[in-house]
């Protein structure tokens, strides 16, 4: 088992790979006493990277959420998706706590290995798959892996002949924030086909899988996802093949995941038996609400007479945007809720998050941009503060560990350079 910690350990991690910052915190200090130290000491020193937007990780709330899955759902072992956030911090600390993970790339699969974990815990969760990475995945060991076509088995059978199927059947919520039914799932009247040439190939199956989409929220879903797969399992039997993996995917939400538990545990309970292992693949149920993003405001404009009498919000321009830590108010019409932070922190009033109310009753509005010349680069259309924000002081994002820190990056790929 791995150790749960007696204190909130937090981690500020500058946008760039070293330096990093530890801090150990009691459980009664606020993760914002640990942004006015980093802010103060930049402004303080003049230190290199101070105008550098930074996250601050608490691997307590890491913690609690993994507490929450083991006591909601309980017989379903977590396999984090890599794919959501990367941090090297939180992967080993989820190593720790003997999660599972679930890769999708060649670099994902190197990432985990190089952390000492096992490749039994590794789930090659990508069901189409360039033959390089099947190669990699084949000497690796890293032989659980999902399909839902022909092709790919033809390439499963050429190169990853070692390899334990689990068969991705259709599943798609559409009111999640990222669908995923119309790019992966074998829909049912296919799923026979798939599998009698698993048979015909002799390739081993030993389950079947599932997503719903990312940041799903509608139980109904699952449900039928779960029937499905139960409809796929039969149909396995039926030709003598004999499945012992459910694997129910991801997009859980912290908001709807007790709802969701519920459901899952019910269908679960009905059509399968407790011979069937069943599995899952959360990512930012465990990663969005451990991170929170400090951005520094580099610049401000004003509206002038006009524009002012127009009702047109004066603009803030920070030091990070869609194409940093932002790309997910464009992809998952994420709406940010920043707090403005003083450049010297929030001294005196260590406990509160904003800045000290300069009129009582005042509200300033604002539209926030990032650093870049592209019109598209917009935060947030319009803010409210209940204090001025001028340049130099710090906008703080909270919920900020999901695909915002890991979708601009590629895709768990080595960045090719100049």
């Amino acid at each position: 088992m791995g150790f749960l910690p007696t204190q909130t350990e937090t981690i500020i991690a500058e946008k760039k790979d070293p330096p990093r910052e530890y801090r150990k915190l009691s459980p009664k200090q606020p993760i914002d006493l640990t942004i006015d130290t980093r802010i103060t000491h930049a402004e303080k020193h003049a230190a290199v990277g101070g105008d550098e937007s930074f996250f601050v990780v608490d691997l307590g709330e890491v913690s609690r959420q993994h507490q929450s899955w083991k006591k909601n759902l309980p017989n379903v072992q977590p396999y984090y998706a890599v794919k959501c956030n990367s941090d090297p911090i939180l992967l080993k600390y989820l190593a720790s706590l003997n999660t599972g993970f679930d890769c999708a790339s060649t670099e994902e699969m190197r990432i985990i290995l190089d952390l000492g974990v096992h490749s039994d815990r590794i789930l090659f969760a990508n069901p189409c798959k360039s033959q390089l990475s099947l190669v990699f995945a084949q000497k690796a060991r890293i032989l659980r892996t999902t399909f839902d076509n022909i092709d790919e088995l033809d390439s499963i059978k050429a190169h990853m002949p070692e390899a334990q199927l689990l068969l991705r059947v259709y599943a798609n919520d559409d009111t999640a924030i990222i669908p995923l039914g119309e790019k992966y799932g074998a829909h049912l009247d296919t799923v026979r086909i798939l599998l009698a040439l698993v048979k015909e190939l002799g390739l081993n199956l030993v389950g079947v899988s599932f997503h719903v989409g990312t940041g799903a929220s509608n139980p109904s879903s699952f449900r039928q996802a779960i029937k499905d797969a139960r409809y796929a399992f039969l149909q396995a039997h039926q030709l003598g093949l004999r499945p012992s993996i459910l694997n129910i995917g991801g997009g859980f939400e912290d908001s709807s995941f007790k709802q969701m538990a519920t459901s899952i545990r019910d269908v679960i309970d009905f059509g399968f038996s407790s011979a069937i292992t069943i599995i899952a693949e959360p990512g930012r149920f465990y990663a969005r609400s451990a991170y929170t993003l400090a951005c520094r405001v580099i610049s401000r404009r004003r509206q002038m007479t006009s524009a002012s009498a127009a009702g047109i919000p004066d603009i803030l321009y920070q030091n990070d945007g869609i194409y940093g830590n932002f790309m997910n108010v464009i992809m998952e019409k994420e709406v940010m809720v920043p707090k403005a932070r003083g450049r010297y922190g929030s001294m005196p009033s260590l406990g509160h998050f904003e800045r000290q109310r300069e009129d009582e009753g005042s509200i300033y509005k604002y539209s926030i941009w990032g650093p870049t010349c592209d019109s598209s680069d917009c935060v947030v259309r319009e803010a409210a503060f209940d204090c001025e924000v001028n340049i130099g002081d710090w906008l703080i994002y909270q919920n900020m560990g999901g695909e915002s820190t890991h979708i601009s990056t590629p895709f768990g790929f080595e960045m090719v350079s100049n």
